[in-house]
């Protein structure tokens, strides 16, 4: 592991190193964009830069016609992704009580 994962994680390095492998190993292996990390600044929230920021980045899978993939560990954003096109295509349980994961999938329009 890398200092700066060590850093991040501190004590719960395992927990996390745990997380990632399971989430390495359901990760789609077909050419696809992955939108690992996209949000907004709590302070802007509802104000739709998200939206434009989310928007922007399928405009481009689009234009490449490339499928794009990403995983949330909030029930609540469900929605809000599957309103750009993504269907959850698995429910997976992170080790050591951590969160719901779920993984989400959108073709190319």
């Amino acid at each position: 592991m890398t200092p700066g994962f060590l850093r991040v994680f501190g004590f719960r390095t395992a927990k996390a190193r745990a997380a990632l492998d399971v989430m390495m190993r359901v990760h789609p292996e077909e050419p696809h964009w992955y939108l690992a990390a996209i949000g907004s600044d709590p302070t802007v929230r509802g104000q739709g830069f998200g939206q434009v920021l989310m928007r922007s980045r399928l405009d481009r899978c689009d234009a490449e016609h490339c499928p794009a993939y990403l995983e949330s560990t909030k029930p609540e954003n469900v929605p809000y992704y599957q309103r750009f096109g993504f269907r959850v295509t698995r429910e997976i349980a992170l080790p050591d009580a951590g969160p719901p994961l779920w993984a989400m999938w959108r073709e190319p329009r």
